[in-house]
């Protein structure tokens, strides 16, 4: 953040940018240049990524969210609009900044203007970081039942840990959860802010729910999903019970989901639900 401008400001140093100007001029230079809307960049031996802004997205795509919504009468599938462009690239800013302050694991925001900002890379300069819902398939593939469930726990610790400081993700889904290095699970993809219309309850309930869908699968496949629930139900027991309500009467309503066949006949997509509806029932 810059000074404000009557506030003193230390002497400059000939041939030597300090590293807020590196940032801001990176950010500024690549802005211009960069072919794709986020990529990763090296300034010197570090490693960020920059995101541009996309083009506005218009109200129509969430029209059939909403009509779902109301005729289930389930106010967690309400949509959350991301507004695409610069709107969706001042939001993603601000509750990065916001969740960091709270002690939640986020990429740290370097720079930003209007068109983009610049963020610092979540793992070694030049070595990915994988997605918790990777490492949990890695652990499927693995046959490591104790693995999955190690790594599944995490997500749901992180969860519990954003919920408790009064927080909530945008898409809770195990692909927006990345394992640092050092164990860790940091949070992204913040275009939108589900806390700006809907109440924090829900929020977490919608949380849960995406958590949920995005990693029961796995569960299933490793032969861990009595374990699951389990601590499934300690996980929601520890929550508020506004948010306890929600997904029970989320649950409740979601009852036509045991019908759907457990196979693979109508997709992976489906076969997501049906598995996560075992895990919350």
């Amino acid at each position: 953040m810059h000074p404000p401008n009557d506030a003193p400001r230390p002497p400059p140093q000939a041939g030597r940018a300090g590293p807020q100007t590196r940032y801001d001029a990176f950010l500024q230079a690549r802005l211009a240049d960069q072919p794709h809307s986020v990529m990763p960049h090296l300034l010197g031996d570090e490693q960020l990524w920059i995101k541009r802004a996309g083009a506005p997205h218009g109200p129509g795509r969430y029209r059939a969210m909403a009509l779902l919504a109301g005729l289930l009468r389930l106010e967690v599938l309400r949509p959350v609009p991301n507004p695409g462009g610069e709107a969706a690239i001042a939001t993603e800013v601000r509750r990065l900044r916001d969740l960091a302050a709270r002690g939640i694991r986020v990429p740290v925001v370097l720079a930003a203007l209007p068109r983009g900002f610049a963020m610092r890379h979540l793992g070694r300069a030049g070595e990915e970081t994988h997605s918790l819902g990777n490492e949990i398939d890695h652990a499927v593939q693995a046959r490591d039942p104790a693995a999955v469930l190690a790594l599944w726990q995490q997500g749901l610790d992180t969860l519990a840990h954003v919920h408790r400081e009064g927080a909530c993700l945008s898409q809770a889904f195990a692909r927006n959860l990345v394992r640092c290095p050092d164990g860790e699970v940091a949070c992204i993809d913040f275009e939108d802010d589900p806390a700006a219309v809907l109440p924090l309850p829900v929020c977490h309930a919608r949380d849960a729910l995406c958590y949920a869908h995005s990693t029961a699968i796995y569960l299933h496949a490793s032969g861990t999903l009595d374990e699951g629930r389990a601590r499934w139900a300690a996980w929601a027991a520890q929550g508020s019970a506004e948010m306890r309500a929600v997904l029970a009467t989320s649950v409740r309503r979601l009852a036509w989901m045991r019908h759907l066949p457990p196979s693979r006949k109508l997709g992976r997509d489906l076969q997501r639900v049906r598995a996560a509806y075992d895990l919350l029932a």
